[in-house]
């Protein structure tokens, strides 16, 4: 957990800083020789930079201060600030903090900003303090989760957060915004918290879901002032035009880099207001595609001037959450977090610098995790002893043999479009077609040990059989199980409770894979290169089935997410997300052919 006043010198530390910038004592460590990213000015400026223990003390001309304690050579190279990730789940990256931190600090990422609402829904407050938690060399600030549960209407969820404590923690020194809300939430408690966000002095992190015109506008007119959902031009120029940031993502859902900046001409009137997020980024993909640098790496190549796509990663926004007094630039008093980079294309550290300490060479950290884990943070999947028989069916109509459901189509992600899919009926029982591609979907309690579960159908996984279940629906991180039948859709509910959480495959009766996440049920406590292996493997046999989604598991995840049109689902049923009230699965009427047309969409 990071104290933004905890990064700002102290007395002593200022006495020192001025002491190294005026010429009267040697710089503890210089980067010299490199071009250095101006903090005021587009420029690559021929500096050096001196560092006096955690801060920058000031800029010279190279060689002006002949020697220091220590050196790190940067000639032939460009010298940028660590990067700032403006919107992340810790706990969606499957690994802890600290197996973060050893991830992504060596590849430039060395701040994150966090909305915790998995650990606060399986834990409460403690466990929003331990996601944001780590003695290793990664800035965690908090983005507060608005509310736990989501909807005390809408589900059950698992741990509960007061309001108080919401609004209390908007003042912490750790806190940076507001998290993620519901933007179809117009009610007078969510109101009262967006003002007092606003009183504290923090940014609003948006969700906007797609929105435009009066539904667009009624959320940022709340003091909404960032959104990581745009994915078009259209959707970038309409918010910047409103004031917003746009928080570019690229996650393991969706990547947005390449939409966006593949018609450079036409965003570019944005450019100037965008930063970057991973949002929910596995550690598979953090491993293989990176985490902020992919996204510069993104922008340059689609023809981003590197000067510019740095500055997105890292001075816009500093500025624009008010960090800058402390990072995002390399200017004296700031705090020495800083990188060299051979080639500007390429984005990969040779050097990587935290708070005056080199703690990364060449793409590997220089320090080991030894964050320690409390007892509590492990035994959080609570199923009953066994599952009823009933406990996944949906029941059809006495004598029917096929019936129409409300159905929900994955796309661009994790955004889900409403459909109507006849399907057929066994033994009074409405199953899954394969055929279709429309597969049974259920949200089952993992929390309270009861038996609980609501139902609904989802097209896009392509499952030819067997089924995949995790331990992590968003937000409330119930259990979600999808199959091509109901007795290996069981089975993998019944494995995440023997695993103690994660994601599983299995066919025919076998499991094929397991990622074990034991902390929480969304988090593992080996080396991340052990969670991203059981990951590939997860996958591969998640795409042995005829699975066409490159990071199923995560998918998964936001299928029943409530907040994200058009549908939704929780433990206790179906919901339409834009009236937040809940909906039947079964249609009445005739029965019909599958009633959506892919072609409409198109």
């Amino acid at each position: 957990m990071t104290d933004f006043t905890d990064l700002l010198p102290t007395t002593e530390e200022l006495v020192h800083l001025r002491a190294v910038a005026a010429g009267h004592t040697a710089p503890d460590l210089i980067v010299r020789g490199g071009l250095v990213q101006s903090p005021g000015t587009e420029e690559w400026l021929e500096r050096d930079v001196l560092i006096a223990g955690r801060h920058i003390a000031t800029l010279t001309p190279w060689d002006h201060v002949p020697t220091a304690d220590a050196e790190i050579d940067a000639r032939g190279c460009h010298v940028v600030p660590g990067f700032i990730d403006t919107h992340l789940h810790v706990e969606y990256t499957n690994l802890t903090p600290g197996e973060l931190a050893r991830l992504s600090v060596a590849r430039g990422t060395t701040t994150v900003l966090t909305d915790p609402n998995g650990a606060a829904n399986v834990w409460g407050a403690r466990g929003m303090d331990l996601a944001l938690s780590t003695t290793t060399p990664l800035h965690v600030f908090q983005q507060v989760s608005p509310t736990t549960p989501t909807s005390f209407a809408l589900e059950r969820g698992g741990a509960v957060i007061e309001e108080e404590v919401v609004r209390a923690r908007l003042h912490d020194d750790n806190t940076a915004t507001l998290g993620e809300s519901n933007p179809f939430d117009y009610g007078e408690l969510s109101t009262g918290r967006f003002r007092e966000a606003l009183v504290a002095g923090r940014r609003l992190t948006g969700h906007t879901a797609a929105q435009t015109h009066e539904s667009l506008w009624g959320y940022l007119a709340a003091g909404i002032s960032d959104d990581h959902n745009a994915s078009t031009v259209d959707e970038v120029l309409e918010r910047t035009r409103l004031g917003a940031m746009i928080t570019v993502m690229g996650s393991s859902l969706a990547d947005n880099t390449v939409p966006l900046f593949a018609d450079l001409e036409a965003i570019e009137p944005a450019l100037r207001h965008l930063s970057f997020c991973a949002d929910d980024k596995h550690a598979l993909d953090l491993h293989t595609q990176g985490h902020i640098d992919h996204h510069v790496r993104q922008a340059i190549r689609f023809g981003v001037d590197p000067q510019l796509a740095y500055r997105m990663a890292t001075a816009q926004p500093a500025h624009y959450y008010r960090l800058d007094q402390v990072l995002g630039l390399l200017a004296p008093s700031r705090l020495a977090d800083l990188q060299v980079i051979r080639d500007l294309a390429e984005v990969r550290p040779e050097a990587v610098i935290v708070a005056g300490r080199l703690v990364a060479r060449d793409g590997v950290a220089l320090f080991e995790n030894t964050d320690e884990l409390p007892d509590w943070a492990r035994d959080t999947v609570h199923l009953p002893e066994e599952l009823p028989a009933d406990l996944l069916v949906v029941a059809a109509p006495e004598g029917t043999t096929r019936v129409r459901v409300r159905a929900m189509e994955m796309y661009n992600g994790y955004f889900k479009r409403e459909f109507t899919a006849s399907l057929p009926v066994v033994n009074g029982q409405v199953v899954s077609d394969p055929s279709q591609d429309v597969l049974k979907i259920a949200v089952v309690d993992r929390h309270h040990g009861e038996a609980l579960a609501g139902h609904g159908f989802v097209k896009g996984f392509g499952l030819g059989r067997g089924a995949i279940a995790i331990s992590m629906n968003c937000p409330n991180m119930n259990i979600a199980v999808l199959g091509a039948d109901d007795d290996d859709m069981r089975l993998a509910v019944e494995e995440l409770g023997r695993m103690g959480g994660g994601f599983v495959t299995v066919a025919d009766g076998e499991v094929l894979a397991r990622v074990a996440l034991p902390v929480g049920g969304m988090m593992s406590d080996a080396p991340f290169e052990e969670t991203a292996a059981a990951l590939a493997a997860g996958h591969a046999a998640t795409h042995e089935l005829g699975c066409t989604i490159a990071s199923p598991y995560i998918i998964l995840s936001f299928v029943g997410l409530y907040v994200v049109p058009d549908l939704g689902l929780t433990e206790l049923g179906l919901i339409d997300a834009a009236t937040q009230q809940f909906v039947d699965v079964l249609v009445p009427g005739p029965v019909d052919a599958c009633g959506h047309d892919p072609e409409e969409h198109a």
